[in-house]
């Protein structure tokens, strides 16, 4: 099993590119950035965990430039999305920078996709909450058709376009993994229409019944990665016992003191199972 953590990158902590540098160095697989364009101020819609959102879903940086800063910075660490919330995206200019980064990066990125939990956050981009999972899945879809056709076309309820160029491709074939986040009901139909993997979180519920059911559906390789992993070997062993193939976990946001106590916890934890 592979190790990585997951970073809400803001303008006010430790850069990404510093951050990646230091990740490579000690040895992790690979890191994660979270996105959120903005918050809307009204907080209507309930935060899962708790009352009070925390400052960093407000500060990020666009989730783009920092992947591209973080794969300049090193020449081994996988670096994704934790998750791009592509249903507040145009799907051709997310599908250019997509695959620009993954060529930058000589091949080096993991497109973790998801709804999100805002409700008027993606209202502010023009998208009915209601109709949100529709909306990703043929986003998600347009894209690989972009990725993957010299002349791309779709044709779909909320996405199309005929016969467009748009290079480069990705440097991964077909194209970056599609790791589809979320804990719902109807996750894993996701996964298995376009997915490459299911990336859900520790504390969805329940995560390893759900696992076994994925791997039991699937007809062909679907990988599944978890965040929001505590740092503790002796859930690290479950995951890994259960066929996961990277587990990570989030670091706090802010100067490096701060991430380097979080990340030196995760990294015992790892030790302790691995004896590495």
């Amino acid at each position: 099993m592979e190790y990585g953590v997951g970073y809400f990158p803001t303008h006010d902590g430790i850069g990404p590119g510093v951050l990646a540098r230091q990740l490579e160095e000690r040895g992790q697989d690979a890191l994660f950035f979270a996105e959120h364009t903005h918050i809307p101020a009204s907080r209507q819609s309930p935060w899962s965990g708790g009352a009070e959102l925390p400052r960093k879903y407000w500060h990020c940086y666009d989730l783009f430039v920092a992947l591209t800063a973080a794969a300049a910075a090193t020449t081994r660490l996988r670096v994704g999305s934790g998750v791009c919330l592509v249903v507040e995206r145009d799907p051709i200019t997310t599908a250019k920078e997509v695959a620009s980064v993954d060529h930058l990066s000589g091949g080096r990125l993991e497109f973790g996709v998801g709804a999100g939990w805002n409700r008027e956050e993606m209202a502010n981009h023009g998208t009915d909450p209601r109709t949100r999972m529709a909306l990703l899945g043929e986003r998600v879809q347009a894209m690989q058709a972009i990725w993957t056709q010299d002349e791309a076309s779709y044709e779909g309820r909320f996405v199309n376009f005929d016969r467009i160029w748009s290079w480069p491709k990705p440097a991964q074939q077909p194209y970056p993994p599609v790791l589809v986040g979320g804990g719902g009901p109807t996750v894993l139909d996701r996964v298995l229409s376009w997915g490459d993997g299911w990336f859900p979180q520790w504390h969805d519920k329940d995560l390893f019944e759900r696992i076994a059911e994925l791997q039991a559906r699937a007809d062909r390789p679907i990988e599944v990665q978890v965040l929001s992993v505590p740092p503790d070997p002796k859930a690290l062993e479950q995951l890994e016992h259960a066929g996961v193939r990277r587990a990570s976990c989030w670091l706090p946001s802010g100067p490096w003191s701060v991430v380097e106590e979080a990340l030196h916890r995760w990294e015992q934890a790892i030790a302790e199972l691995t004896g590495r």
